[in-house]
């Protein structure tokens, strides 16, 4: 991550700091463990919520290997703008999170293998919460995997302990991972598994479907959301 893409998460930081939620992006070791369940083989669907500079962005892109379909889902229009210079492949949606199944729809995708969350958890109320994790079940196919962070200094704050418990709500399977000390803050991940939710049409308990899915048009393709 280079000093500029750095100055610039600050910058949006000072700006917007309940949406940005960090003053410095994410490490390379952070983001190596948040997109460890990426597949290494296949043509999976990888959405990525909150993208930021795009730290597990690059991690992503490095373990697809020009595979699949990686659809990356920011609100921060700079931070888009950002994006879309440095990873021209990524399909780009400049939208809410919360909208994940239309964003899908739209592009011919029925569900997502992995996602990957860059979101600030804890500078959300329980309502937007709730919204993004039901968004994200929603959509989740039931082999898939859904990542997350957490700052380990906030672990026992109540936004923390809210998010924990309704992973496990959400989730048959919950794992917590070691912290990862080298990110500032050290952080550590969750990742989540079996969404409690009923399959699909389509789809079988531990089974992938057929992905059908759509290059975009564009070498970057940039959504926006209407009257912007």
């Amino acid at each position: 991550m280079t000093v500029e893409y750095r100055g610039q998460f600050l910058r949006e930081f000072i700006r917007d700091p309940l949406t940005v939620a960090s003053v410095a992006p994410s490490s390379q070791a952070l983001a190596d463990a948040v997109v460890a369940p990426v597949p290494l083989t296949g043509d999976p669907v990888v959405v990525e919520l909150g993208p930021g500079t795009g730290a597990f962005t690059q991690a992503i892109q490095r373990r697809l290997a020009g595979r699949g379909h990686h659809l990356a889902i920011e609100i921060n229009e700079r931070f888009a703008d950002l994006l879309a210079a440095r990873f021209p492949g990524v399909d780009l949606a400049i939208a809410d999170a919360r909208k994940l199944r239309e964003i899908l729809t739209v592009r011919g995708l029925d569900h997502a293998d992995v996602i990957v969350s860059g979101l600030p958890w804890a500078a959300f109320t329980p309502g937007r919460q709730d919204d993004l994790l039901t968004a994200v079940t929603a959509v989740l196919a039931p082999y898939g995997a859904f990542t997350t962070f957490a700052y380990t200094h906030t672990r026992w704050m109540p936004p923390a302990r809210r998010l924990r418990r309704s992973l496990g709500e959400r989730f048959e399977e919950v794992v917590r991972g070691q912290t990862v000390w080298a990110n500032m803050p050290p952080a550590f991940v969750y990742v989540c598994r079996r969404p409690h939710i009923p399959a699909r049409r389509g789809t079988t308990t531990g089974m992938a479907p057929h992905l059908s899915w759509r290059r975009p048009t564009r070498t970057s393709q940039i959504t926006r959301p209407p009257n912007r």
